[in-house]
């Protein structure tokens, strides 16, 4: 787990790249934008318009070569030289939120879900639906980037984002911690509106073409599937997502505790 007293930024940041975006955040006053990292090769206008926008938000600008930002977005074709950490008050690591004196009761695992919108759209559904916690691996999942932040429209910087390294290593903590590992899947014969869930449950939403990995699919509890009497074999899966989270506000245990 490495030492758990050292919070990653991975933990405590989303990241944005582009001037654009960066502005955007830079202006809004709901956001508390950490720092602004700018390319020493971005000079002229450009630059003195992030700097102008960094300094009337009080946010510090640090330089840096072209290619450490490359490197800090991930993203080498759209950085255009410049991203900012906005902090994300509720993300945090899985090992910290399962450390809890009161962990979540009820949480998504994302397992191979690699499209931008997808993922957006599931952390605006869930935050809507006041679930305290949807695991984001960093590996095998998009990364939380501007695209996923636009699909949410925003809702994304106050998720409940939970951190960790991959999809299997969350259902091990997970498991470990007590909680039933329940997976969507549409053929699973048990129906999300009839399951019998444990005090603590952690429900698996699987890749857009794939489904739940093998991996993951080892330490399931019991599969569900979303009942669905007309001649559609399956829905997207952030559609399934917003089904799923409701039914847990219909039922009351949405929430942590």
């Amino acid at each position: 787990m490495g030492d758990e007293s050292v919070i990653s930024p991975k933990d405590r940041f989303l990241t944005v790249y582009g001037r654009k975006p960066v502005l955007e955040a830079l202006d809004d006053t709901a956001l508390e934008v950490d720092k602004v990292i700018l390319a020493d090769t971005v000079r002229g206008p450009n630059a003195a318009e992030i700097q102008r926008a960094a300094e009337a938000a009080g946010v510090p600008v640090r330089r840096a070569s072209a290619h450490r930002v490359k490197v800090l977005a991930g993203n080498g074709k759209q950085d255009q030289g410049v991203l900012a950490d906005v902090v994300a008050p509720r993300m945090r690591s899985l090992h910290s939120a399962l450390s809890d004196g009161r962990p979540p009761s009820r949480v998504l695992l994302l397992d191979g879900i690699t499209t931008p919108a997808n993922v957006g759209m599931i952390l605006r559904t869930a935050t809507a639906a006041g679930l305290a916690g949807v695991v984001v691996p960093r590996r095998g999942v998009a990364a939380l980037d501007p695209m996923v932040v636009k699909a949410s429209a925003g809702v994304a910087f106050r998720a409940p984002v939970l951190r960790c390294g991959s999809a299997r290593e969350a259902a091990e903590m997970l498991t470990e911690a007590g909680y039933g590992i329940y997976a969507l899947g549409a053929s699973a014969g048990a129906s999300v509106f009839d399951v019998e869930l444990p005090r603590r449950a952690a429900f698996v939403l699987g890749g857009e073409t794939n489904g739940v990995g093998a991996e993951v699919g080892e330490l399931v509890t019991k599969w569900v599937s979303i009942p669905m009497p007309g001649e559609v074999e399956s829905l997207n899966v952030s559609a399934a997502a917003a089904v799923l989270s409701f039914e847990l506000v219909r039922r009351g245990s949405a929430a942590r505790g």
